[in-house]
């Protein structure tokens, strides 16, 4: 049977640089919709205006999440479609989305993915280390945890792939050096996509050194060897 008429939730990954990655069916699920819910509308109203798609937005983010999770429930109950974008690629990938999958799984509201850009994925792709088996961390704990997470990854055998903020990233790679030894193999990736996209590959040591060296911008994968 059927069921695309029931879906009332999708969850449609957006470019995570360059416009031109966004998909066919994504534009044609996002002008389908009642509501688009948006990480940052600013952010979103951007890609929509270049899409030329005139849905009204709605923020939805960890902030208010929490406040309109029933709200929302309701409305899909009632029949009102939505999708949900993050700022870029697939949304609840260290972005707000899981809880309300869960609420809508909870309330039998279908639900609905498309494929589409996720950043960890090219960064591992191209990093050259095993692919086979991998882990994702997503961000590691800023400040309570940070060090027991990283004592637990000591003895992981498989690829681990981390997201980490620019202002953050060298101070990560020492503690990753300190935990994992200088010379582990890793790969970071930052501004995939875009003009200044750039991997740099080798040693954590040798990564380390040259993100000292620069002002580092942008969104940032690291990929780590398994021991």
């Amino acid at each position: 049977m059927d069921t695309t008429q029931e879906t009332v939730l999708y969850l449609v990954p957006t470019p995570i640089g360059n416009l031109d990655d966004i998909t066919l069916r994504a534009i044609k699920t996002l002008q389908s919709v009642d509501v688009i819910l948006a990480e940052d509308t600013r952010t979103s109203g951007v890609l929509l205006r270049h899409l030329d798609i005139g849905k009204p937005l709605q923020s939805y983010h960890i902030h208010n999440e929490h406040k309109v999770l029933q709200q929302l429930v309701e409305r899909m109950q009632k029949g009102e479609k939505m999708a949900l974008i993050s700022d870029a690629g697939t949304p609840a990938i260290s972005d707000p989305g899981f809880l309300l999958v869960r609420e809508c799984l909870k309330h039998d509201i279908q639900i609905e993915c498309l494929p589409g850009a996720t950043a960890f994925v090219p960064a591992l792709v191209k990093s050259g280390l095993p692919n086979d088996r991998f882990i994702f961390e997503g961000f590691l704990p800023h400040k309570k945890g940070r060090q027991t997470r990283l004592q637990q990854l000591a003895t992981e055998t498989r690829t681990m792939v981390f997201y980490e903020s620019p202002h953050r990233l060298v101070k990560m790679l020492h503690q990753l050096t300190e935990v994992l030894g200088k010379d582990r193999q890793a790969s970071v990736s930052r501004e995939l996509t875009k003009i200044y996209e750039e991997t740099v590959n080798g040693t954590l040591e040798e990564i380390a050194q040259h993100f000292e060296a620069k002002k580092v911008k942008g969104e940032i994968v690291v990929v780590v060897a398994g021991s």
